[in-house]
């Protein structure tokens, strides 16, 4: 669900700004605050990327049939009423 090269970007981002003595505990760090993000990345309510375009190709679907609709709307109603199509 989230992309291991970021969530390791940031742990070492985050060592690299830990003072010196720190960093030399080296890898148990690294692992700790990797350990600690992705905890915290996964008590968010978030969806991954791929179901992110899936829901965004559903809404431009949607809203592309729901442009047409209107159209047709429109069109009934001013034959409804009478006037030609236009001059609403």
């Amino acid at each position: 669900m989230f992309d291991p090269k970021k969530l390791e970007q940031i742990a070492k981002q985050i060592q690299d700004a830990m003072p010196e003595p720190v960093k030399e505990l080296g890898n148990d760090v690294e692992q700790k605050v990797r350990q600690v993000i992705q905890a915290q990345l996964g008590k968010l309510d978030m969806v991954n990327r791929e179901e992110f375009d899936v829901q965004t190709q559903v809404l431009l679907r949607t809203r592309q049939k729901l442009t047409e609709l209107e159209k047709k709307m429109a069109e009934l109603e001013a034959k409804l009423a009478g006037t030609p199509k236009g001059e609403e």
